[in-house]
């Protein structure tokens, strides 16, 4: 489908034909760019909701700003989409997310604009300060250096490190706090009430509003009488709002907050904030999804709705002749409910994904059981070992990639005092559209490293059951399971629960020559690659390991007896991942079997669809079926006893 952007929209092919526009123009412009964005999305899919509701902010800081001189940060990049079509990226904005494809987040190989690579949170004010000093110490000292970060982001606690930091930096930079009281679902905590304070005080606002015009006159007394009545301005805000502004409290120059949605304002604010030295913080409150009222409506639902019509608003499912299987998040919110019926000590963390991790089952069912505690992963881990000390069985759930921000804490908090916290981590391998930042390469490799951790990964959703159920058991310690985004492979996968033994896996299919280890679902594909050789007349055999810690060393010790050529097939990274782990005992116990290893290769993977990434990275079927014909003779049709 040809999208045509609006007339003036069609004009601008960077920031510097932005700026030959006048101001009056710039609603116009607002209004054209969040069409296209809506025209784009709803035909390509992709984040919706970030991206509308910064339009205005997106076009003021482009047209008041000397962008890419003046340096421009995205915080996580969801809402970034304005700025790719404004910066040179209209003509490609078509291909957003889709393989070979622009990146659906700011990335700095793609355009000299996107100053920083981003994609996931409370990154944004730690990058532009960095910035900042640099350009300090090189004497560019009319460099702007910009963050726009949401209050969902500014509940990380890197957020408020980098704040802490820069309050005592003389360094040219603006805090752009995009306040719109959601990240993906809506923010919780006591920062959240905080900003809702600041911008429902009518008292503050009405004193913000004459205040400005009061400095304006006082100014021309002199740079004393300034100063004087500044700190007036500070004191009569913390007697307003109850307290100490807690951003100029940390040094920060305090403005807002302001109409988010208001561009020429924001304009005149920009240009008059450039002016001003030293760290400062705008806080702008917006809708996210504004100009599109079902996204205004339900903006969770909004935040990346994938296909949809885009007049009616109707959201384009797939229609199946038959039943589907579930997600795997789904899967495990269902399952959760029903363990911690059983068992009074469970309780569900997630940090800030409960609708992306489905712990909002729980959240409904048992609310006063399950905790979303902010876009704060290490805290996540932290306060599940806190749990864990108190007899609880604490089941922490974080996307593969999220818990690398936590690393520290499983190790420290959780492995040494060898506590029965459960990690469930959901986008486990390559995740898809949303890229390398997204992808869940490394846990495997990060978690078996650890002493005293159990890792494993199920290969469909009656094992992740299973699993789960294991990992509750007394004395289990810290547990790790890994699956991956998307729908399972069963139906029928609701089936009563049993224990698993640890360390033990399972023999799918005998055969002969070649034997096929896999782990987790990706053991899927080599199901399919045994069916497509058998009907070849090769017959190898096909085991699922289901943990990569504690190995199974006697179905191993068995594997190596008999086959002298072995292939591994895993949706991790081949460096420390299970082929390593496979390699490690084939050494340790005298083996020498030829191993080859299927899994990510020891780059970068960028974003597409799962088994686009698979083909590419070579552990789907047909790859594995033509390592499999390198290393087996073709027979005549016979049976494999199994």
């Amino acid at each position: 489908m040809d999208v045509q952007a609006g007339n003036l929209l069609q004009q601008i092919h960077s920031p510097s034909d932005l700026k030959k526009f006048n101001e009056d123009d710039l609603p116009e412009i607002s209004q054209e760019l969040r069409q296209y964005i809506i025209d784009i999305v709803s035909v390509n899919g992709g984040h919706f909701g970030a991206s509308l509701g910064v339009v205005e902010l997106t076009v003021a800081l482009h047209y008041v700003l000397n962008t890419p001189y003046d340096q421009l940060v995205w915080d996580v990049g969801h809402q970034a989409y304005g700025h790719k079509i404004l910066t040179g990226r209209r003509g490609v904005f078509h291909t957003n997310r889709l393989y070979k494809g622009i990146s659906g987040f700011p990335k700095r190989t793609e355009s000299a604009y996107d100053t920083f690579g981003v994609g996931h949170s409370s990154t944004s004010i730690s990058a532009a300060l960095g910035m900042a000093v640099a350009s300090n110490r090189k004497g560019e000292h009319d460099r702007q250096h910009v963050a726009v970060i949401g209050d969902g982001a500014m509940t990380g606690g890197m957020a408020f490190e980098a704040l802490n930091h820069a309050g005592i930096e003389n360094s040219n930079l603006l805090v752009i706090l995009n306040d719109n009281c959601m990240s993906i679902d809506p923010n919780v905590g006591a920062l959240k009430e905080y900003l809702t304070n600041i911008s429902t005080s009518k008292s503050y606002n009405r004193f913000r509003d004459e205040v400005s015009h009061v400095l304006a006159k006082i100014s021309a007394l002199g740079p004393d009488a300034f100063q004087i009545a500044k700190k007036l301005e500070k004191s009569i805000k913390g007697t307003i709002l109850k307290n100490s502004n807690l951003f100029e409290s940390l040094q920060f120059r305090y403005f807002g907050p302001v109409d988010g949605h208001d561009v020429k304002r924001l304009v005149k604010i920009l240009k008059d904030l450039r002016d001003i030295p030293g760290p400062k913080l705008l806080h702008c409150i917006t809708v996210k999804g504004k100009g599109y009222a079902l996204a205004e409506k339900d903006q969770t639902v909004w935040h990346a709705p994938g296909l949809f019509d885009k007049i009616t608003g109707e959201i384009k499912k797939p229609v199946y002749d038959k039943p589907k299987p579930p997600k795997y998040q789904d899967v495990f919110g269902h399952t959760i409910i029903e363990l911690a019926e059983i068992n009074p000590q469970i309780m569900g963390i997630t940090p800030a994904m409960p609708s992306g991790s489905s712990l909002n089952m729980m959240m409904k069912a048992m609310p006063e059981r399950a905790f979303d505690v902010g876009i704060a992963e290490q805290h996540a881990v932290t306060f599940s070992a806190g749990l864990a000390t108190q007899g609880m069985v604490p089941f922490c759930n974080i996307y593969s990639s999220f818990m690398q921000r936590a690393y520290d804490q499983v190790i420290h908090d959780v492995a040494i005092q060898k506590l029965n916290v459960v990690f469930c981590l959901d986008r486990a391998g390559l995740a898809g559209a949303d890229g390398p930042t997204h992808h869940g390469a490394y846990d495997l490799a990060y978690m078996r490293c650890i002493p005293n951790m159990v890792v494993s990964a199920p290969m469909n959703e009656e094992e992740l059951r299973n699993l789960m159920f294991t990992a509750q058991q007394d004395n289990m310690g810290p547990f790790s399971i890994r699956y991956p985004r998307g729908n399972g492979e069963m139906v029928n996968w609701q089936k009563p629960m049993k224990a698993l033994p640890v360390g033990k896996g399972r023999m799918i299919c005998d055969g002969e020559e070649v034997a096929i280890l896999t782990i987790g679902t990706i053991g899927n594909e080599a199901v399919k690659a045994v069916e497509s050789l058998n009907l070849e007349g090769i017959y190898p055999a096909h085991y699922d390991l289901r943990f990569v810690k504690p190995l199974d060393e006697e179905m191993l010790h068995q594997v190596f007896q008999k086959f002298d050529r072995v292939i591994t097939v895993e949706d991790g990274c081949l460096q420390g991942g299970m082929g390593s782990a496979v390699i490690e005992f084939m050494a340790d116990h005298g083996y020498a079997a030829k191993v080859i290893r299927l899994g990510i290769p020891d780059r970068f993977i960028e974003h597409g669809e799962q088994p686009e990434l698979w083909a590419e990275c070579g552990y789907n079927a047909a790859s594995i079926s033509t390592q499999v014909k390198k290393l087996a003779v073709k027979r005549a049709a016979q049976t494999i006893a199994s």
